[in-house]
């Protein structure tokens, strides 16, 4: 492993000698700009002029609003189901529940052995009963049990997610929208997250039930494997695999991108305000620390990734929602206007530039979107990684994200945002690229939150300097292992084909650092979205799969209790 690193610092070490030299960040900027709207235009192609309305938003909301429709709405029917998961509530189905669900002649509660779908079922459970069950005295262990699979449990793949979703996209992300849509485009976010909710379970389901598990335990999923192995299946094998590399295509994009550059970006941002650098290579010098940080972590795996993040998670998590609650709370005379303006300004939205209430509608959806990724596939990839024989358990456990990414803490940063400007520090709409004026200086993104802590908060850029730093590094190592997990499902599993990913990750946090907020989240909305579309081929055609192994959790769950009530 150090030889890996010491490699890894090797290779990145021009980088430093590069940041020294004139103008290095405005390089970068003109350099990665082209890039950026390359890919922003074809991605985001409209279908419907003034306003833009973009095909993938269409297909992204639509889909969530189907899901929500054909699962009997899932985000609210079985939210504390999930939350139970989570709690451990469940464990004894997952680890011993076979002298619980299963009678002395081994055949499942409610098993009728005449109907196909039954001994489907039973026979998929029969590993997990064996190694239940006693012979002569010894335990059965050749047999595996199902249970063991995996690499971490329901909270820690919960924890890694969330650290992959719960990003600066809830600080940065949430002012952009303020700043272009007004408090309107915090009631679509919120729209946007109850209804990804039940996307996140459809995706995450799958991407449990069709995941490959190496030799050694290590365990290999995501889109790329239910697009391959699902569609095979259904008898379309050449289309899974032009989807699957597609989508690992542009998952690593997404890598570069929303989960890396956009974060280093913000982060960059709040440094060099709290430290009042002004050099033109400063930005690149930030990146270039912020580097080498997350290589010494990234290096580890999932494992080392899913300790660091369920306890940096919840802590960074509870630590800045305490601080918008206190901000709030202190201005509790405000929060009915706040939220009456939210409701007011959804339909009938007063920010400049922003058109009609669809106008704000967009912007609220696509910045929700961006931020708990519902769609997109990518949390999928770290939710596969969980011990469990269930793959429904850990869909329920994925919908909890965008919940507490965009309904939870989205909404309190707008809502913070939205208070500190009842006094009319800046003009709602800005110059319309996301930049407002407060006091005569130009803010953006975590610049604009910033502000608006610092009115009620001492210290409070010190506060959130460490939160927005935070966030950027545990979204940062959440999304290496996702697209290092798209690396090797295109070029192999090997140490020389991982060292060189995690290279061009590293590099990439380096550009995010040094180009300007434009640019880098034109690029970050353009490869996250474009994960959409060919994951959502996987979703609408395996939607059956996902509805068969929700009923088995489901009535797995209810025989314990049937049992524990007898």
């Amino acid at each position: 492993m150090k030889k890996r690193l010491l490699s890894l610092l090797f290779l990145a070490a021009p980088l430093l000698t590069f940041a020294q030299e004139k103008g290095l960040d405005q390089k970068i900027d003109e350099g990665f700009k082209p890039i950026s709207d390359f890919f922003s235009k074809i991605i985001f192609f409209p279908v419907w002029k003034d306003p833009d309305i973009p095909f993938v938003l269409l297909l992204l909301v639509g889909s969530a609003a189907f899901f929500t429709i054909y699962f009997s709405f899932p985000n609210i029917r079985h939210f504390w189901t999930a939350i139970s998961v989570v709690r451990g509530k469940y464990d004894d189905i997952e680890k011993h529940g076979a002298s619980i669900l299963y009678g002395e002649n081994g055949i499942a509660q409610g098993v009728d052995l005449n109907k196909v779908d039954d001994i489907e079922d039973h026979i998929n459970n029969l590993e997990s009963i064996h190694s239940d069950l006693e012979i002569d005295g010894d335990i059965k262990e050749t047999i595996r049990d199902e249970s063991s699979a995996g690499e971490v449990s329901h909270f820690q793949a919960l924890a890694t997610a969330v650290s992959g979703t719960v990003g600066n996209g809830n600080i940065a992300g949430v002012a952009l929208a303020i700043a272009l849509g007004g408090p309107g485009a915090t009631f679509w976010m919120v729209v946007c997250g109850l209804l990804g909710m039940s996307t996140k379970f459809v995706e995450c389901t799958l991407g449990v039930h069709y995941r490959d598990i190496g030799k050694d335990g290590t365990v290999f999923g995501g889109p790329m494997y239910y697009l391959s192995k699902g569609l095979k299946e259904k008898g379309m094998k050449n289309l899974g695999k032009i989807s699957a590399v597609i989508f690992a295509i542009f998952c690593i994009g997404g890598s570069f991108g929303g989960g890396n550059a956009a974060q280093s970006n913000q982060a960059t941002v709040v440094i060099k305000d709290l430290l009042g650098l002004q050099s033109s290579s400063a930005g690149a010098i930030i990146g270039f620390v912020l580097a080498i940080v997350v290589g010494i972590i990234i290096i580890g795996g999932i494992k080392r990734i899913a300790t660091v993040t369920e306890k940096v998670v919840p802590f960074m998590a509870i630590f800045y929602i305490f601080a918008c609650v206190y901000i709030i709370l202190a201005n509790f005379s405000f929060l009915d206007d706040a939220i009456s303006l939210i409701f007011l300004e959804a339909f009938n939205p007063t920010a400049i530039g922003v058109g009609s209430f669809i106008g704000v509608l967009l912007v609220g959806f696509k910045r929700a979107a961006f931020s708990n990724e519902a769609g997109a596939g990518s949390a999928s990839i770290a939710h596969s990684a969980v011990k469990t024989k269930y793959s429904a358990s850990e869909g329920l456990v994925a919908l909890l994200e965008p919940f507490i990414d965009t309904v939870v803490i989205c909404t309190m940063t707008a809502i913070v945002i939205i208070i500190f400007n009842m006094g009319g520090a800046f003009q709602y709409g800005g110059d319309g690229s996301g930049i407002v004026y407060i006091e005569g200086m130009p803010f953006e993104g975590a610049g604009i939150t910033s502000k608006a802590f610092a009115q009620y908060i001492p210290y409070s850029d010190i506060f959130l300097t460490i939160c927005v730093v935070l966030f950027a590094v545990s979204t940062m190592i959440s999304w290496s292992y996702y697209g290092l997990q798209s690396w090797k499902y295109l070029f192999g599993r090997g140490p020389k084909a991982d060292l060189m990913y995690k290279f061009l990750f590293c590099t990439f946090i380096v550009i995010g650092a040094a180009a300007s907020m434009n640019s880098i989240w034109a690029f970050s909305d353009a490869m996250i979205f474009a994960m959409v579309f060919p994951n959502m081929i996987g979703l609408f055609l395996l939607t059956p799969v996902v509805k068969k192994q929700l009923n088995r959790y489901l009535d797995a769950i209810k025989m314990k209790k049937e049992a524990i009530e007898s």
